[in-house]
């Protein structure tokens, strides 16, 4: 599927069920890919979420919280969420219904990351393969995700599977082939802030954030955001500050449960005055306003929003390469964002990090080229494509229905 066109001039107004078990833009990137969707879509659309935890109000849209018997163990709250929402959209008649989570049924199915099986069987061979087999014949958690995936990618007439970068379509379509003709790729979008005209008027919008978010007025600043610390790569971030000059500070934005650990992290590696730990926040405006660039030295993102929202702000970014991150492969090295080869790698991400700190001309051209990336990518247009997606599957007997607009998926 390039293209979706379809052939009436009426669009129907649809009741849709969004399936999520955590409906909250503060959860990460994949929540807040369904919390800034169903935002749009609701303004044409009848909406109903259904989710765990309920974090958000928007006009028009009908919330259904999903019972929590139990968080652990996940596979079982998974598999919980899966039957209850099919039990539950059954019994209302839905145009469609979307699927942000490992379930068998839904018309559409978001995929935020890599397939399950993927992460278990990839690239094992002889003795290490019949190890991972028995594993996961022994367990009931790995068996029960693995077919939930199963089913979640079994071609269907009606079912698309949309991934959310070109690279986890490519993961998708080689550990699912018959999916072929039933996926696409549709990224994430931004909403573009509007940008200070003046280097004055942004200097001082950057320390009026600072001084809200209790960050020090003066010096260079790093930014990194990344629930996950580890594996957003914040250890190796920290190990390339303790090599930069002491006027170079780190704002890290992380969960609260990760921040003791790294806390002693940065004490051991004597940089703890200059590592600034902040919880999640409801509104992150104010960090990308704070920062001078960002480090997303992640060892696995589908995607990287934090990297297109920190473009949008017009920051330099430092990012994985592709093999590490999904929107490293919609960027050119050196134009949009520089790319870090080996994400374990501090000296390198040190010396990127330093090209951009003392080369004011490469990270104006960073700056400019990533905002002009950021223009393409706006949440409206993705929404639209959603729709058409949509309306592409939605079929009445005698009603037929055109898309007006062509979309071009990516």
């Amino acid at each position: 599927m390039k293209t979706a066109v379809a052939e009436s001039t009426q669009l129907q107004r649809l009741k849709i069920a969004v399936l999520n078990r955590q409906f909250t833009s503060r959860a990460g990137g994949a929540e807040h890919y369904s919390v800034r969707m169903v935002e749009l879509l609701a303004q044409r659309h009848d909406i109903h979420v259904y989710a765990q935890q309920i974090e958000h109000v928007c006009p028009g849209v009908s919330y259904h919280r999903v019972p929590l018997l139990l968080a652990r163990p996940r596979w079982l709250n998974q598999l919980w969420f899966a039957v209850y929402t099919w039990w539950r959209t059954r019994a209302n008649a839905f145009d469609i219904v979307h699927s942000h989570e490992n379930t068998w049924h839904g018309q559409v199915q978001t995929v935020h990351v890599q397939p399950i099986k993927q992460g278990l069987f990839f690239n094992r061979k002889g003795w290490r393969l019949a190890k991972r087999r028995l594993q996961v014949a022994t367990s009931p958690r790995l068996w029960t995700y693995l077919l939930l995936e199963k089913a979640r990618f079994s071609p269907r007439p009606g079912r698309v599977a949309i991934a959310v970068s070109l690279s986890t379509l490519s993961d998708l379509l080689r550990e699912y082939p018959l999916l072929q003709d039933h996926a696409i790729a549709l990224s994430p979008g931004v909403d573009l802030p509007a940008l200070a005209p003046t280097p004055d008027e942004r200097a001082s919008q950057r320390n009026f954030a600072r001084l809200g978010l209790g960050l020090p007025q003066q010096g260079y600043q790093i930014l990194f955001i990344g629930n996950d610390a580890n594996k957003k790569g914040l250890p190796t971030l920290m190990r390339a500050l303790a090599t930069l000059p002491d006027a170079v500070h780190l704002t890290a934005i992380t969960h609260r449960t990760h921040i003791p650990a790294l806390q002693a992290q940065a004490q051991a590696l004597t940089i703890s005055s200059r590592v600034h730990f902040l919880e999640q926040l409801a509104d992150i405006t104010p960090a990308y306003r704070s920062a001078d660039m960002l480090a997303h030295p992640t060892h696995e993102d589908s995607f990287g929003m934090v990297v297109l929202e920190a473009m949008a702000h017009a920051l330099p970014v430092v990012v994985s390469a592709p093999r590490w991150c999904g929107i490293a492969a919609e960027l050119q090295a050196g134009k949009q964002a520089l790319f870090l080869e080996n994400p374990d790698d501090a000296p390198a991400l040190a010396a990127l990090v330093t090209q951009i700190l003392t080369d004011a001309a490469l990270a104006e051209r960073l700056a400019r080229a990533g905002r002009s990336f950021a223009e393409n990518h706006n949440w409206s247009a993705k929404a639209l494509q959603q729709e058409a997606i949509y309306y592409r599957i939605y079929r009445k007997p005698g009603k037929s229905h055109r898309i007006v607009f062509p979309i071009q998926y990516q």
